[in-house]
């Protein structure tokens, strides 16, 4: 019987720790490229190998791969947009990469890289082809459901939402009283969620979905009790996702959360 081997590009974040234990689960060797000051420590417990790397290392990433016979991998966890300007250690291999990119907006380099990887025999899979379950399911998960105005905003939101995804800007913005409050940026969505929060006094609604042209392979929008932690810090009442293009994490937690802060949870289809 042939060894089932995957690669994991893991960043911050608790995804990267559950796809491990999913995997071993599931039978696979687990041979973990690893981002310093980003990937949970715990995450050489429920791997076969680890490598640890800085930001730009993409030959020594490859070059761990194929040691271990990596053909599969995947690419999961965050890492803050703001290290890449004081800890980025690029390699040769990676500055070409750059250098041959007309911009260098998150989804463009993204891609560069899975197909470097590629070009290298590393087939780059979708993060959740092993957990599906964490998709949203459409509809309304809360006791409270959107007033009518937080419905207009709601749409507004999600329109604007998408617009400044195309953009490759972001892929979160606050709204509240038919206004736009916060557009993410690089200092990521729970800081736009606190400048929106502090702006809308308690009216703000948070929406948060797929870029138009999302590559599902990476940099899926991502909820969780920290979510809603945040927009209680912020008090802003409504989060809205995408069904089915957002990953959701202690989504039972979550929602008691939500629950008892008397925030309204939405994930809605791009019909």
């Amino acid at each position: 019987m042939t060894e089932k081997r995957i690669g994991l590009i893991a960043g911050n974040g608790q995804f990267p720790l559950l796809f491990s234990k999913k995997a071993q689960a599931k039978g696979f060797c687990v041979y973990a490229a690893a981002y310093v000051n980003e990937a949970d420590t715990r995450l050489a417990d429920y791997v076969e190998a680890i490598k640890w790397l800085h930001l730009g290392q993409i030959k020594r990433l490859i070059k761990f791969f194929k040691k271990n016979r990596v053909e599969d991998a995947v690419m999961m966890g965050g890492v803050r947009k703001t290290r890449l300007f004081s800890d980025v250690r690029p390699d040769i291999k990676a500055i070409t990469l750059i250098a041959g990119m007309k911009n260098t907006h998150d989804d463009g380099v993204l891609r560069a890289f899975a197909g470097s990887l590629e070009k290298e025999g590393i087939r780059i899979r979708e993060s959740t082809f092993l957990m599906p379950e964490l998709l949203a399911e459409k509809g309304c998960w809360t006791r409270r459901r959107p007033s009518r105005s937080e419905n207009a905003d709601i749409e507004m939101g999600w329109h604007l939402a998408k617009q400044i995804g195309r953009l490759d800007i972001g892929q979160c913005v606050v709204v509240g009283g038919g206004s736009v409050l916060a557009v993410e940026a690089i200092d990521g969505t729970d800081a736009t969620i606190l400048r929106g929060g502090d702006l809308g006094r308690g009216n703000a609604v948070v929406v948060k979905v797929c870029k138009p042209d999302q590559d599902r392979r990476f940099d899926i929008p991502a909820i969780g009790v920290r979510t809603i932690q945040t927009m209680q810090s912020a008090d802003a009442g409504t989060l809205v996702i995408e069904a089915g293009r957002a990953v959701v994490f202690d989504r039972k937690e979550m929602v008691d959360l939500a629950d008892r802060a008397k925030i309204a949870i939405v994930a809605m289809k791009n019909d």
